[in-house]
């Protein structure tokens, strides 16, 4: 299960009997270390430093925070003097998480996740095809039979991808406000779009009615609605990303369900159009 509760990042392996793993090899225990360190050194690479990528961004340090899950302020603090002026070269202290390949969006693919088999279960994958081959017929994996289901917990600030009654993943959330709230009960998901644009209707966001006095917005990490949107079965309502990490589970929206974009795409490739949503 990808369970995300603060700021995501990749899954910590279990480190067992630290004594047995002294005896793995010393590849491994490089790896182990590597994946258990809250930081890590990188180096800056010219393409960062020139923002030159598909949609770009105001500049260095935005998209070196964008990339690694973080807010600039927190690079400001890991890195004392030296987000003011980046260099190609570099070196800067980052979260050691998986990297947000913002390039990569375009090409996701909804739903792509769903009943991917585990790694660890590869090597079980022969003996199932003996039992097989037999005469004995294995049982049918109700869990990748089980319809994918969207849960939004407004009072914990949680959504939750459910594979029938298992819980696959879980993500912050900023929900609706007092004035704005999210609409509680049972919707589906209608349609998912990468890389939207932003049709900011000042009225519409206030009031839910649509007016002519309204902007549209181009795509990119910084649009109010982030890199993806996952609209619902509800008039204006929708699941996308922020132009604002920092305020994911602290702040109110505007009716919608706001994750941070490195989260967002994740869940994109975990869903497809028809999927459940609850919100309660």
């Amino acid at each position: 299960m990808e369970l995300i509760t603060s700021s995501p990042g990749r899954r910590l392996p279990s480190i067992g009997n630290r004594a047995a793993n002294n005896h793995k090899p010393l590849l491994y225990r490089k790896r182990l270390n590597r994946m258990l360190r809250p930081t890590l050194p990188v180096l800056i690479s010219t393409a960062w430093v020139l923002c030159s990528f598909p949609i770009p961004l105001p500049n260095a340090a935005d998209a070196i925070a964008e990339k690694f899950h973080s807010d600039v302020h927190l690079l400001e603090q890991l890195n004392p003097g030296k987000m003011k002026n980046i260099k190609a070269g570099d070196q800067l202290t980052v979260p050691n998480v998986e990297p947000f390949e913002l390039g990569a969006v375009k090409e996701i693919k909804p739903g792509s996740e769903i009943n991917a088999q585990p790694a660890n279960e590869v090597e079980y994958q022969s003996e199932r095809q003996n039992e097989s081959a037999d005469g004995n017929q294995p049982q049918k994996d109700e869990a990748a039979s089980a319809p994918i289901g969207i849960k939004i917990d407004t009072k914990a600030n949680m959504l939750g991808i459910f594979q029938g009654e298992k819980l696959i993943a879980a993500y912050p959330v900023t929900i609706g406000s007092a004035q704005t709230a999210s609409p509680i009960g049972e919707w589906k998901v209608s349609r998912i779009t990468k890389m939207p644009t932003f049709r900011y209707d000042k009225e519409m966001l206030q009031h839910g009615k649509r007016s002519g006095n309204f902007h549209l917005l181009p795509p990119g990490p910084r649009n109010p609605v982030g890199v993806m949107w996952i609209a619902l079965n509800k008039k204006g309502i929708g699941i996308h990303g922020t132009n604002d990490p920092g305020s994911i589970g602290r702040a109110a929206s505007h009716g919608c369900v706001r994750l941070a974009n490195w989260d967002v795409v994740r869940l994109a490739t975990k869903i497809k159009p028809g999927d459940n949503v609850s919100i309660h």
